[in-house]
Formats: C-alpha cells, structure tokens, sequence
C-alpha cells in the first residue's frame, strides 16, 4: 500500500480516545472531570468535532501516562491525510527557482508570468535549448568579480541569465558588418570623449557604426559581472555591460577591456570549453588569469592613463600626491580627473583617494544605448 493511501486511512485522534476510555472503564464525564474540562469538550474531541490542542495534548499525556508528543503526533497525522494535495506546480517552480533566477527574470519582465509548462517554454526560448538540463555557458569572455571555480551555482545562473538577456537584446539589432578597421579609428578617437562625462553618450552610435553591438543591462546582485565579449554567428561581435559601478573611471576601463577582447577574438570559439573569464577590474594578481585577461587589463589601463605616464607622475609625486595635482596631471593628458583617480587607487592600494572625483556616466550612456533594468526593461519580443 502506497503512503498516499495510508495517509487518507488515518482516523481522528478521538478514536483512540474513545478506545482508551473503553479499556479503563471510564466515561467521558469522568475524562472531563480528571482534565478539567466540560464535558462538551470532550465529547466534541472523541466525536472527531474538535481537534487536539498542544496544551490538549499535554494534559492528555498526563491523565493517560502517555507521552504528549502521542497525542500531537495523532493529530497532525490525521490533518496531513486530510489536506489536500499541493498543485503539482508547485514541485516544479521550486526546481525552475532553484536552477535560474526566475522570479526576478519575471519581475524584469524578461519572462511573463504564466503557468509553469508555458514557462519552460519561454526559459527554452530565452536559453536557445529545447532542453532546460542541456542549458550551459556559452562561449564568451567577460569580466567580473570573484571566480567561476568558487561561484555558488545561484551566482552562476544569474550570470549565465545576465549573458542570454545580453544576447536577447541586440539579437534583435541590425548594425552594418564589423570592420576591424573602423574600430581601431574609433578606439584611437575615443580619448577625445574622457575628459567630458556627458560625452559617453556617443559610445553606442560610435560602436554600432564599426558593427560592434552593444547593451547595457543590469546585473542580479548575486552575478557581480562587470561586462561581457561574445560573437553571433561568428562574425557580429556583442558587447555588453552591466555598469554596476557607475563611475567614469570603470566604465571606460570595462569598455576598452571588453573592445580588447573584440579585437583578439576571444569569446568566439565553438564550444562552452572555450569560456574566458577575468576575476578582477584592475586585479595585479595577472598570474592568475588567462593570457587574453591579462592582455586585455593591460590594455584597458593603458589606454584609461597612458601607462609611461602614470607611473612617470606617480614617481614624481608620490607618496603625498594632492587634488591639484591629480587635476593638473588630467588636464595635460586629456582624461576626466575621476579616470586618472581610478588609475591611482590601484596603485596607491587606497579606494577611497578622492572617490568624489568618480562621477557617474550611466545617465549619459543610457540616452543613445539600448538599455535594460533599473524598472525599464528592453523592448525586446520575449
């Protein structure tokens, strides 16, 4: 006999009141009497009317020298055959919630909330699978805080749903053929837009025009991703960024990292294996990171402050390096002070050295990229 069936054979615990009565030779009004109780009470528990109570169940155990715990046990048994059984949905958006973040996909309007088979047809159509078990990395290199070896599997399926959302988004757009060549001028001209914060806003026009896609979209808390390089088709390359530190210095830095990354070719290989990832905005520890990470860091710092000539400032000036001086410095290499800041704390091992200098770039970025997050999301077709 299955268990389910056992459970629904459970009788109320007043059976077996009724059964102990009869084998003492008591009635109910002596039961009552020895409880003081009614005996409406009682007879409302043997007739199966009333259930036990904990505080019941105690002074049952002491008027029938038996353990309370007896009669609680008796009581919760007959109520579990008596409840009804949960909605088999419930099973099954327990294990979607607890292999991808979809609650939170839903409240970003990234998937609609629909009964649960609708569901997992929207999360298959979202990770391009026609099986939710066969759903990995795909082949990328992005940028990030922490370690894919250390990554709780929750942090690791908000990464792998921050970059599908990415891949959603400009899936959709239609930029000219990528040309190396156009954005190798382009990186070349981008200092001229570090010295204003406003001017990132010609970023995404700049990118679109080389055939480079590009989106900004919010991060989960848990993934802590900074930005990401990936390739449709082989041929269109993606850029997206999370700008979840919103300051100039990082924003530059995780673009040049990410266009690093474009211009190499990583994150276009063939299969999940070919996954790269950098642990760290400016991490020194290059030792343990791929060959492509170090690269495209050492690219991003130097193109953010000409490396000669930051560590030509840095040796002049050091250790007592003021605000004038920073300024002075920016002003000479045609950099907004906050870039150079950011630069100096790696060097200095002092993130909080004049932060304020740091402005924040997103307001600006947002008013020509496709944005997604911060309550708005993509006009994407789900």
């Amino acid at each position: 006999m299955s268990i389910a069936s056992c459970m629904t054979d459970v009788p109320h615990p007043g059976v077996f009141i009724a059964e102990e009565l009869e084998a003492r030779d008591w009635l109910q009004r002596d039961l009552a009497y020895i409880l003081g109780v009614p005996e409406q009470t009682v007879n409302m528990i043997v007739s199966g009317k009333r259930g036990i109570s904990p505080e019941m169940a105690k002074a049952l155990g002491d008027a029938f020298d038996v353990a309370p715990a007896f009669f609680s046990n008796l009581q919760n048994a007959y109520e579990m055959s008596k409840a009804r059984a949960p909605d088999p949905a419930v099973a099954r958006r327990a294990l979607l919630q607890s292999i991808f973040p979809v609650r939170e996909m839903i409240k970003r309007a990234w998937l609609e909330d629909t009964d649960v088979p609708l569901l997992e047809a929207q999360l298959m159509r979202f990770f391009r699978r026609n099986d939710l078990t066969a759903i990995t990395h795909m082949a990328h290199a992005s940028k990030k805080s922490g370690d894919y070896a250390t990554d709780t599997p929750a942090q690791l399926a908000a990464q792998l749903a921050w970059l599908f959302r990415v891949r959603q988004i400009c899936s959709e757009m239609i930029t000219p053929a990528y040309s190396e060549a156009r954005l190798r001028q382009a990186i070349a001209e981008f200092p001229r837009y570090m010295v204003d914060p406003e001017e990132v806003r010609h970023v995404p026009r700049i990118l679109n025009d080389c055939g480079v896609r590009f989106a900004i979209v919010e991060t989960f808390p848990k993934a802590k991703i900074d930005g990401v390089c990936f390739w449709e088709d082989h041929q269109t390359p993606v850029v997206g960024m999370s700008t979840r530190f919103d300051r100039i210095d990082n924003f530059w830095f995780v673009l040049r990292h990410e266009l690093e990354h474009v211009l190499n070719k990583d994150g276009r290989g063939k299969s999940d294996e070919d996954v790269s990832v950098d642990t760290d905005l400016q991490s020194d520890n290059a030792h343990h990171l791929p060959p492509e990470e170090v690269r495209a860091n050492a690219a991003a710092a130097d193109f953010c402050v000409p490396t000669e000539e930051l560590n030509s400032f840095f040796l002049r000036k050091a250790p007592y390096i003021g605000e004038k001086d920073v300024l002075g410095f920016a002003r000479r290499i045609q950099r907004h002070p906050g870039i150079v800041v950011g630069q100096l704390q790696r060097l200095m091992e002092r993130p909080e050295y004049l932060a304020r200098l740091k402005v924040k770039v997103r307001q600006f970025v947002a008013q020509s990229a496709v944005v997604d997050g911060w309550g708005v999301p993509a006009p994407v077709q789900l």
